[in-house]
């Protein structure tokens, strides 16, 4: 097993057996020897293989490693363009809904803006005489009065984020 792992790791990462023999220290007869079953590398030697063609030790002692065919790249390449299209379908709904959601905000912000205008509603003019009635101007005093600071902030956002999202088709 190690033999034939040398073997084809080596031709995988297209080094020749004198280019391999350089980068571990040794001469090409010993890389031949080793690929042959006539010797086997010592422990260190295994690590400094392992280290030249950036595979774990396990790997070069482990099962056989067969060599990648034309299809077996063909069927990992068609694998990744389907992954990659599949990431592209949900960013581009992603988008979409962030897109929508944005469309609604500024909508419900321009319709709420609106309902308030036509009530003629002034939160500086509100009466609180009524006793019954000073709790809920309390809390409608408070919503518009933060509605009038924060709503247009909220317009402007939502339209540059709709702008940011929109489809440039």
């Amino acid at each position: 097993m190690l033999k034939e792992n040398i073997k084809t790791i080596r031709k995988s990462r297209g080094l020749s057996q004198e280019e391999l023999a350089i980068k571990v220290n040794v001469v090409r007869q010993t890389i031949s020897k080793w690929e042959q079953g006539l010797s086997v590398p010592d422990s260190e030697m295994l690590i400094r293989i392992s280290e030249v063609l950036e595979i774990p030790v396990s790997t070069l002692l482990g099962e056989n490693i067969s060599e990648f065919k034309k299809d077996d790249l063909k069927v990992i390449s068609d694998k990744l363009e389907i992954i990659n299209l599949q990431l592209l379908q949900r960013k581009l709904a992603r988008r979409k809904i962030i897109h929508l959601t944005l469309i609604f905000i500024c909508i419900s912000v321009i319709v709420i803006g609106c309902c308030l205008f036509l009530l003629h509603s002034s939160y500086l003019n509100w009466n609180y005489d009524d006793p019954e009635k000073s709790v809920l101007g309390v809390f409608f005093h408070s919503f518009e009065w933060l509605f009038v600071r924060i709503a247009p902030i909220i317009v402007i956002i939502s339209l540059v984020g709709i702008m940011l999202t929109r489809n440039k088709d």
